[in-house]
């Protein structure tokens, strides 16, 4: 990889961020098409988010910030400008900097990225029964996503009930011919299962679901990114479920990111390095 005084720097916030796999890919398949562009790690604690974006704005190199948890709703205060999709679901997961206007202008590609790395791995949700277990920033945009993929039935689980009815009201409204309820985090009965919760980024973290309520042959889906793979999905495969990696959410929306935020990344040169 190449660096010099005119590479464009993307960072990326999490907290903790040991997990995340985005410099990794994005890294590789900027090399791989020869773009000068870098994206590099930021260990921010939500409560010094706000001063990393009022500082930022001094780096007129940086092409602009990834957004991962926890920090995917909290963001949406600084933004002045946000997309549809993040304006919709009050959730923002890419930054960029106007420097004309001096404003954040915020996007979400999280929702259109799962359904592409579904797509990509041969799943279609038309007509399946799907339940999702997780109504936070990365699930609003999800929850979105599935509904308009026409599944017979979309159920929602949160820890907090109230955020998931929250959660249930807004899809119900944008999609209202769309089979939409809040339920219960047992997967028993649905043809695909979905965490997009947090769970699975530590050693100790519970898992999101009983698992031991999982069918033979149902798509269990992460939105976590961890090898080789998190615990529900180890919990899934021996059950005999089938199961997809949450890498494949982000293989699907690094080139929509990367586009957002001035890069002129191809989806030809996106690198599969991060397993199956």
């Amino acid at each position: 990889m190449h660096i010099d005084g005119n590479t464009q720097l993307v960072g990326i916030i999490a907290d903790p961020i040991a997990q995340v796999r985005t410099p990794q890919l994005f890294n590789a398949s900027v090399s791989r098409q020869g773009l000068n562009a870098v994206c590099v790690p930021f260990h921010v604690a939500p409560q010094q988010l706000r001063v990393l974006l009022d500082s930022l704005p001094a780096m007129k190199n940086l092409a602009g910030m990834v957004v991962t948890v926890p920090h995917k709703e909290a963001v949406v205060a600084a933004c002045a400008e946000l997309t549809e999709t993040a304006r919709l679901v009050g959730s923002v997961n890419a930054l960029r900097y106007d420097r004309d206007r001096r404003i954040w202008v915020g996007g979400n590609f999280d929702g259109d990225g799962f359904v592409a790395g579904l797509r990509e791995r041969g799943h279609a949700l038309a007509g399946k029964r799907v339940l999702q277990v997780g109504a936070g920033g990365a699930g609003k945009a999800m929850a979105f996503a599935i509904a308009r993929e026409r599944p017979a039935e979309l159920v929602i689980h949160n820890r907090s009930a109230g955020k998931g009815a929250q959660l249930v009201e807004r899809l119900r409204a944008a999609l209202p011919d769309a089979a939409i309820r809040a339920g219960s985090d047992d997967p028993a009965g649905f043809d695909v299962v979905v965490n997009a919760t947090s769970l699975g980024l530590r050693d100790d973290d519970a898992l999101p679901l009983p698992a031991e309520r999982l069918a033979p042959g149902t798509l269990v889906c992460e939105a976590v990114v961890r090898d080789p793979e998190t615990a529900l999905l180890a919990a899934a495969r021996a059950q005999g479920c089938n199961i997809h990696h949450g890498q494949w959410m982000l293989y699907g929306q690094i080139v929509e990111i990367a586009r957002f935020l001035g890069v002129p990344l191809e989806a030809a040169s996106v690198e599969r390095t991060l397993g199956p």
